[in-house]
């Protein structure tokens, strides 16, 4: 009975929002596409927020390769990420710490891939999975950049590793 109640209160809600035509409801709000250099003729995908909503990181095919971009929303604009991307080499799958300060990611840079958190102060990038064989891909950090996860193959399965930054170990 109460699946019966939950289903024809949805029915209602979705017939009361088309009635009135201006629902705020996430089935029915249209999605803000920004312009101002968030978006190309290139595709531009994997975006990823700061914790404090400052910054979004994305991958992009804008500059003819794959490359890591950083938007500013309360600039509005693309923040330069010196020494990140490289044109012999891909850069891909954004993560960014709470304050947009580091940012994890897949690289192509040694021929195959693996992950990278680059320090948007130091303007270096630090390779963690330098003794992980096999793939790697989807890393995420923590707020405070001190830990990354990330997927890997290399047991022959796809599982989960954790990197922690400060003592170089996996977890």
């Amino acid at each position: 009975m109460l699946t019966k109640v939950r289903y024809t209160s949805r029915l209602l809600l979705i017939a009361y929002c088309l009635l009135l035509n201006g629902c705020n409801h996430p089935l029915f709000m249209t999605p803000e596409i920004p312009s101002g250099g968030l978006n190309s003729q290139s595709p531009d995908e994997y975006p990823a927020y700061s914790g404090n909503g400052r910054y979004l990181a994305f991958a992009s095919d804008r500059n003819g390769h794959r490359d890591i971009f950083l938007f500013d929303l309360q600039q509005r604009s693309l923040v330069p990420l010196p020494n990140l991307n490289r044109r012999d080499s891909s850069q891909d799958q954004p993560s960014l710490s709470a304050d947009g300060r580091y940012i994890a990611y897949v690289s192509t840079e040694r021929g195959k891939t693996d992950i990278m958190v680059y320090d948007r102060q130091r303007q270096r990038s630090e390779l963690l999975t330098v003794n992980v064989k096999g793939t790697v891909k989807q890393p995420t950090i923590s707020g405070d950049g001190r830990k990354v996860a990330f997927q890997t193959s290399q047991l022959g399965q796809w599982d989960i590793a954790i990197i922690n930054r400060n003592t170089n170990s996996q977890e």
